[in-house]
């Protein structure tokens, strides 16, 4: 696993827990939940488009 990925991973963490945290005390469609909402689905895709790739390199490989 890349120093990249494991970055990605915990950035996703952090921000799923901060988005509960959010969401727990201001509400799930308050503007906080919602921003952090959008934060959390770019950097899951990115993280998907870096698994995909990763998968590329290999069947290429192998």
């Amino acid at each position: 696993m890349s120093l990249y990925s494991v970055n990605l991973i915990i950035k996703i963490e952090k921000l799923r827990k901060e988005m509960t945290d959010v969401a727990l005390k201001k509400g799930i469609t308050s503007k906080e939940s919602l921003h952090i909402s959008q934060e959390l689905d770019e950097l899951l895709n990115d993280y998907e488009q870096y698994k995909h790739q990763e998968n590329e390199k290999h069947k290429h490989q192998g």
